[in-house]
């Protein structure tokens, strides 16, 4: 036997070793399925529902300054969306190459990619916090933004430019304590960022005393300071876990092959994660031929609907970190049972939540505005589109799935199908005949046609590694 093929075969014994004993940082290759998606979900919707949260207070907050502002804030949520999915592609990115690397028995492979993915995040912080920032003006005038609103729309993206890669920094971090299974860990970054951010909310936007406040402006800031603290909370976590904080690691080890696998899947999802923000700004436009009622009624419709579907969410997060430590281990049947329960659960969470919000429409839209026709605008797009959630939520926890084996192309594809085969197609040709109504039903055919041919997918992959 030669040196080279001893020492592949004494890597593989101790890889072998590591997944049956189940020891060292792979914590999810081993014990209860449910156990494991529970314990893993849960925290997650404590932290998404933290997240979620902060969009519906920016809204309640600047609803109260009146309906220009709610307008404005229309506006600029599906774009600061779409760029904060650069920092989900990143943390999804690291969790995938890093919860493969740990459930393979692969230590010091794992703690390269997850820092060299921790100076990814800052680098496309500062590049893309630029580009928004240069772009700012063209951007909201192409999506119809009226003059006045551009003013206060200027207002916001400033602070936001400049606080951007604070957040793709912990976006990074939060992706290597996810990769861990650490997830109480990753939800309490979350929620210290949460609670900074609701606190000064409403001093920063309303004022408090003879301090007026910023308006707007205002939620920049109380973000970019619920961000710092968020980071600093994360490296307190990552120093308890198995993965430090190290940039010293890269030194003689092939960066370049780990940005690499980093990119393969940080791209595509950051794309995947970008696809239904963009898709909800080009929408908003078509909105706008509609009067600015509709566009402040779809911006508030579209927080409550967010925060009803954080579980689906949640989950849709920590599948990947329990797939992927059991397809990095070849432990495929473990694999694929933790996508049927996750599945059941999306079906039936899913119908509930959409009885519950077409009942309770109208109390929901009261809740952002006391002006009747905007509460009539909010109610009419929930009626529609919450009949859509059960496929979005399979939709979501497959894609999920999809990043965590190196398969992010096919999440990217299934994402782009969903919206530029069937969404925009139907709104644009129908909103002429069917007003608000075509975007409303646009989203609703495409979840649910989405969520059928994302298990489809799913399936088919499945059933290749059983063969």
């Amino acid at each position: 036997m030669t040196s080279t093929s001893k020492t592949t075969g004494e890597k593989d014994a101790s890889r072998d070793t590591a997944k049956a004993s189940g020891n060292g940082s792979a914590k999810l290759i081993t014990g209860s399925i449910p156990g494991h998606l529970v314990s893993q979900t849960a925290p997650g919707i404590v932290g998404v529902l933290a997240i979620m949260s902060v969009g519906v207070i920016d809204a309640y907050f600047i609803g109260q300054l009146g309906g220009d502002e709610l307008a404005a804030i229309s506006f600029i949520f599906p774009v600061i969306t779409a760029l904060s999915s650069l920092g989900v592609g990143i943390m999804v990115g690291v969790a995938s190459v890093v919860s493969r690397a740990l459930g393979e028995g692969d230590e010091a492979r794992a703690i390269g990619r997850a820092n060299l993915g921790m100076l990814a995040g800052i680098a496309a912080g500062l590049l893309f916090g630029g580009i928004l920032y240069a772009v700012r003006q063209p951007l909201f005038a192409l999506m119809q933004a009226e003059p006045d609103i551009l003013v206060i729309i200027d207002e916001y993206i400033l602070p936001f430019s400049i606080v951007f890669p604070i957040l793709l920094a912990m976006m990074a971090i939060n992706g290597v304590l996810r990769a861990q299974g650490m997830a109480k860990s990753s939800t309490a970054v979350l929620i210290a960022y949460s609670v900074v951010n609701w606190a000064l909310d409403p001093i920063l936007i309303g004022g408090i005393g003879s301090f007026a406040g910023y308006g707007v402006a205002g939620a920049a800031y109380a973000s970019g300071a619920g961000w710092i603290v968020g980071v600093i909370a994360a490296f307190y976590f990552l120093k308890k876990g198995d993965i430090p904080f190290n940039p010293a690691a890269l030194r003689g080890r092939r960066w370049g092959i780990g940005l690499r696998a980093l990119l393969k899947v940080a791209v595509p999802a950051s794309f995947t994660s970008s696809i239904s923000p963009a898709a909800l700004a080009v929408l908003t436009a078509l909105l706008a031929a509609e009067g600015q009622t509709a566009v402040a009624g779809y911006g508030a419709g579209g927080r409550i609907q967010a925060v009803v579907l954080v579980p689906l969410l949640a989950l849709s997060g920590s599948i990947g970190a329990i797939v992927g430590q059991n397809w990095g281990a070849q432990y495929y049947d473990r694999a694929y049972r933790a996508i049927w329960q996750a599945g059941v659960f999306c079906l039936a969470y899913g119908f509930a939540a959409a009885l519950g919000l077409y009942m309770a429409c109208e109390w929901f839209a009261g809740l952002f505005s006391d002006e009747p026709e905007v509460i009539a605008a909010t109610s009419r797009y929930l009626r529609i589109s919450v009949w859509g959630f059960a496929g979005f939520g399979v939709l979501i926890m497959i894609n999920g799935v999809l990043n965590a084996i190196d398969k992010a192309t096919s999440a990217l594809i299934l994402s782009l199908a969903r919206v530029f085969l069937v969404m925009l197609p139907f709104a644009w040709f129908m909103r002429p005949s069917w007003g608000g109504d075509a975007i409303y039903s646009a989203e609703l055919i495409a979840n649910i046609l989405g969520g059928l041919l994302a298990a489809g997918i799913a399936w088919r992959i499945f059933a290749k590694s059983k063969n």
